[in-house]
């Protein structure tokens, strides 16, 4: 596999990538070599087969991405809404697809493509395995949970699962990627 490949799925030009230290456990996803677009469906149909725990990734991202409403990194403007009136829509008709300037990936960050992207890291110790791995980031941690790079727009939070992020911790989150602007 090749270290300097985005690998997982979303829009093939993303500005805000989601990090996660697993794939759904689908054939079809195993031998994945870059970011594939989800289909409409495809979403319910990975939490059909894999369970629980992947619907709730997708339920925490779309979340994350309603709650961030319109921003602007860098000057670069992105509606994460996609006009979507509710979370649940935005999940079900963008989340993931072509069109949605994100991305969840499985591979490593790649800092330098794109100094506009926001990388999100979920899980401290999926964290720690990166940085023992060679990512280059100079974390501030803010808590046990919460850490920023706002050199690299780097933020770690809990793992995207309701217990561990939840609407509260969301919320946080948002804040702390308003501190990239």
């Amino acid at each position: 596999m090749d270290k300097n490949v985005n690998i997982g799925f979303g829009a093939q030009q993303f500005n805000f990538a989601v990090y996660i230290a697993n794939r759904p456990n689908l054939a079809e996803y195993q031998d994945i070599g870059r970011v594939v677009s989800l289909q409409k469906n495809e979403i319910y149909s990975i939490g059909q087969a894999c369970g629980n725990g992947w619907r709730k990734v997708f339920n925490v991202y779309a979340k994350l991405l309603y709650a961030l409403e319109s921003t602007s990194i860098n000057q670069v403007f992105v509606d994460y809404r996609k006009g979507c009136s509710c979370w649940q829509e935005l999940r079900d008709q963008h989340l993931l697809q072509a069109n949605s300037d994100s991305a969840l990936l499985f591979s490593p960050p790649q800092l330098s493509v794109n100094s506009n992207t926001i990388h999100i890291i979920c899980g401290r110790t999926y964290a720690k395995q990166l940085i023992s791995q060679g990512l280059d980031t100079q974390l501030s941690w803010l808590d046990q949970e919460f850490a920023i790079d706002h050199q690299q727009n780097i933020i770690v939070c809990p793992y995207f699962d309701y217990r561990q992020l939840s609407n509260i911790k969301i919320i946080r989150l948002v804040e702390l990627i308003k501190e990239l602007r």
